[in-house]
């Protein structure tokens, strides 16, 4: 790893144990791995963004390899070109560095094809794969079910000689995509059905996004995998659950290929978050379909997508802590994301005052054109943030729900009569309430001040129950600002109705546009990605589109949170 991610990412973050550090210890211990030999890899497919389920798995690869003091390699398993292409390539590097790591190599299954290609031609020589002409609904009824054996395929007995013509014409491209497939030999009746002369090569002319047109057959992702292992020295490859049951395979190509190296495969639980669709390709689809203004829209569960609504590094890789690592899937709370961001934000990000729902207040009693600058802490919780100058006029704007006209018992907020206090400023009554003749509604309210509560406190002791955000109406700034909540209505997208799939369940309220907001005159500095607290509404991030002449924010979280209530209880 790089200085720069070592200075970002202490090994302290991976100090705690978990089953797969154990079994490394294991290893250690026996003598099976040699110390500070470590070295483990992440391996995405270039075929969409990263989300944050590939979050977790870059935490443990690269986490354990902090630990270690071993390796991590950035791997791209670029094995199925027909899906795959080069903004994902250079996505999937952004989103990694983003979250505070480095990669010791970067390497890419296209560099092994060759490689690849020649254990293949071993594996025949050996007798142990052949060259199927079987089409794929005929390979499928072959192939038995859980609770049947599978039969052998008709071409299974060819000679090794046949079989390395075939595969090597496969090659040279004189058959057609998908009329023949090269097979590993191994048993069409074990009771693992990925042990059923899967296949390991098929024909598939696709333009490659580094190999070009050079190669029209190509890897299967169980046979590629364990080889380009070997080739990088991993000594252990880190997968989700999933492929606990290729782990048969996984082993059988490593010991069958005649390469040196031995990894070893450990699988971990994924990660399911609530209300949130995990799958690339569904993910894909929505794009595709304008369910989403693109992989980075805040909404999405992509890395990109959690950058741009506001979440930071650290907020994510706690919470890949946090969630631990287990062998046995499960779904995880999203309160417990929206917990780490909110922890993170509180100490690091300043606080503003913003005005969502504006509504105008004239303090009759203020004198014309004056106007105060109050010197105000920019994080209570991190004194050396500073402060700011916030400037206070005759006219204010106040959040319309901070008003009622005839108000319920405890609402301590502003109604006719009453007094609240203006945080950092003064006192103020409602005296008068103006409204639209024809239609009843609110324009303005019209109320006075106390000069001797200047700052917040009066001199004569009485108390108020009520602390109102505001901006001064003369230097507000116009602002948009996006509400953002689940894009789905489940906790698991994919329980729908028959015939339904998962898209009838998005939410149609997932989006929510303010378009005449006010903030305060410091906002108006904002870059994109800059990160505030809305004082009493909640965290908030400067979009990527947002300038000067238009800020647009988006509601990274509520203040609200739920998780911390649950984990006192708990």
């Amino acid at each position: 790893m790089s200085e720069e991610t070592k200075n970002d990412i202490s090994n302290e973050e991976y100090v705690s144990s978990n089953f797969i550090y154990d079994l490394i210890d294991e290893d250690l211990a026996a003598g099976r791995v040699p110390n500070n030999e470590i070295h483990t890899r992440f391996p995405p497919e270039p075929n969409g963004y990263l989300h944050i389920g590939h979050a977790k798995a870059i935490c443990i690869d690269f986490g354990t390899a902090l630990k270690y003091g071993g390796k991590c390699n950035l791997r791209f398993d670029d094995t199925n070109p027909s899906k795959e292409d080069v903004e994902y390539v250079e996505s999937i590097q952004e989103d990694v560095k983003w979250l505070g790591f480095n990669w010791d190599n970067l390497f890419y299954a296209s560099d092994y094809f060759e490689t690849m290609y020649e254990c293949a031609v071993k594996l025949i020589k050996k007798g142990l794969a052949f060259v199927c002409d079987l089409t794929a609904e005929e390979m499928r009824e072959y192939r038995g079910t859980l609770t049947s054996p599978g039969k052998n395929s008709p071409y299974r007995d060819r000679s090794i000689e046949e079989n390395l013509d075939l595969f090597e014409r496969m090659r040279k491209g004189e058959f057609a995509d998908g009329s023949k497939v090269l097979r590993a030999k191994i048993d069409m009746s074990s009771p693992n059905i990925n042990m059923r002369d899967p296949v390991i090569y098929r024909i598939a002319r696709a333009h490659h996004h580094r190999t070009g047109d050079k190669w029209c057959i190509y890897p299967m992702y169980d046979y590629a995998h364990p080889i380009e292992d070997i080739i990088e020295g991993i000594t252990h490859s880190l997968c989700s659950l999933e492929f606990e049951d290729h782990r048969p395979l996984y082993d059988w190509v490593k010991e069958n290929v005649d390469l040196p190296a031995k990894p070893r495969q450990i699988e971990f639980a994924r990660l399911n978050l609530a209300y949130t669709q995990m799958s690339k390709r569904k993910l894909l689809q929505l794009v595709n379909e304008n369910y989403v203004s693109g992989w980075d829209d805040p909404r999405m569960p992509t890395i990109s997508g959690l950058r741009r609504r506001g979440y930071t590094p650290a907020s994510i890789r706690t919470f890949c802590e946090k969630i631990g690592v287990a062998k046995n899937n499960s779904m995880v709370d999203y309160a417990l994301l929206e917990h780490c961001i909110r922890e993170d934000l509180n100490a690091n990000a300043p606080r503003v005052m913003a005005v969502l729902n504006p509504l105008k207040v004239v303090i009759e009693n203020y004198p014309e054109g004056q106007v105060e600058w109050f010197d105000v802490e920019n994080n209570p919780e991190c004194p050396e943030m500073g402060t700011r100058k916030v400037p206070f006029s005759r006219e204010i704007y106040i959040e319309q729900e901070d008003f009622m006209e005839n108000p319920p018992k405890k609402f301590f907020r502003l109604a006719p009569g009453t007094e609240v206090r203006l945080k950092n400023t003064y006192f103020i009554k409602c005296e008068r309430v103006i409204k639209d003749e024809a239609t009843g509604k609110i324009l303005e309210l019209r109320c006075s001040y106390d000069p001797a509560s200047k700052g917040g406190n009066s001199p004569d002791g009485r108390k108020v129950k009520g602390t109102l955000h505001w901006v001064s109406v003369e230097h507000a700034v116009k602002a948009e600002v996006r509400l953002y909540d689940h894009l789905f209505t489940k906790i698991d997208p994919e329980d729908v109705e028959e015939g339904h799939d998962f898209r009838s369940n998005i939410n149609p309220n997932s989006l929510e546009i303010l378009e005449n907001c006010m903030v305060e005159p410091s906002l108006i500095n904002s870059k994109p990605g800059d990160r505030f607290q809305f004082l009493r509404m909640g965290y908030f991030c400067a979009d990527i589109t947002s300038s000067e002449n238009k800020l647009i924010f988006n509601r990274t979280v509520g203040l609200k949170d739920t998780w911390a209530k649950v984990a006192v209880k708990g």
